[in-house]
């Protein structure tokens, strides 16, 4: 789906960080599009399920894909628990590689649902280069996040709950069983396309399988089973302090529900919302036409 104008490898301080840009990036900040820094979920998956944000690069517009350290072409660490894979850890290594790309003056961030958690924790570093933020598929609220999603958890049929329930009370959520149960959340609030899915979903999802260290370290097993280090995770009583432009964006049926946008568009100083009808937590591939025209018109505005 994307051919990468330049993709590599960059040096962070103790682990190496995969990117790839599409299109041409303007080192100098001149007066073309500013470069757009797409953040992934997860956290643990890899930048593969954004890919559709590429064709952004066709007017012009640089795009910048990357793996977060520990995901997919990133240095792994398998080995190395919550004190290593912190918040921080996640911000610094953002702005060492918009500072290694040479566009510090002048970019946009995309962050999508976990990758929305990091955006507003780089806009709330006040990088004096950050010209407008988009918060895709997200929250303000770890903990809110989860209530939510279990709110709509208990909507599933009951046989399908009562898996779910028996297994996280057992330990067993590493049973293939608790994954199909969850299997039924993520078509009705996570992808509401048909299965198979697009292969670079299928990607991403896969790359939390084959090294699941991120994502359980952080996370937890499921979407709605939250007990890693970052569950209290929150941003609301410090969105005022996010002056750029942000552009609020989920699907209608999404995981991340219209109660935690409203929170965001509360909250910040400069926002503008957009829902899509009929699609959900990748409404980047449910409603691509749509998803793809709210954002270029944004970053347009403010360039």
């Amino acid at each position: 789906m994307a051919g990468y104008t330049r993709e590599g490898l960059v040096d962070l301080g103790g682990f190496r960080t995969w990117y790839g840009v599409v299109g041409e990036l303007d080192p100098g900040g001149g007066g073309g599009p500013a470069p757009l820094v797409v953040l992934h979920g997860g956290p643990g998956a890899t930048h593969d399920y954004l890919l559709p944000l590429a064709a952004l690069a066709e007017s012009g517009r640089a795009v910048v894909f990357y793996d977060q350290v520990g995901n997919g072409r990133s240095s792994h660490f398998p080995d190395r628990g919550a004190e290593f894979y912190t918040v921080q850890l996640f911000v610094a290594e953002l702005a060492g590689l918009v500072a290694h790309l040479g566009i510090s003056q002048r970019y946009h961030v995309l962050g999508q649902s976990w990758g929305g958690f990091l955006a507003q924790e780089h806009a709330l570093t006040s990088p004096p280069g950050l010209s407008s933020l988009v918060l895709s598929n997200t929250a303000a609220s770890f903990p809110h996040f989860v209530a939510e999603c279990n709110r709509l958890r208990g909507e599933l049929p009951p046989d399908v709950e009562a898996t779910l329930r028996r297994h996280e009370a057992a330990g067993t959520t590493d049973d293939p069983e608790y994954a199909r149960a969850c299997a039924v959340f993520y078509g009705r609030h996570v992808c509401r396309l048909p299965e198979p899915w697009p292969e670079p979903v299928r990607a991403s999802f896969g790359a939390i399988e084959e090294d699941p260290t991120v994502y359980h370290t952080t996370n937890g097993p499921s979407e709605f089973h939250v007990v890693g280090s970052f569950r209290h995770w929150e941003s609301l009583g410090r969105l005022p302090a996010i002056g750029v432009p942000t552009l609020v964006l989920s699907g209608r049926h999404d995981e991340a529900t219209p109660s935690l946008q409203a929170e965001l568009v509360a909250g910040l100083a400069r926002a503008e919302q957009v829902v899509l009808e009929g699609a959900s937590h990748l409404s980047m591939w449910e409603q691509p036409e749509a998803y793809l025209g709210a954002v270029s018109d944004f970053l347009a505005r403010h360039d």
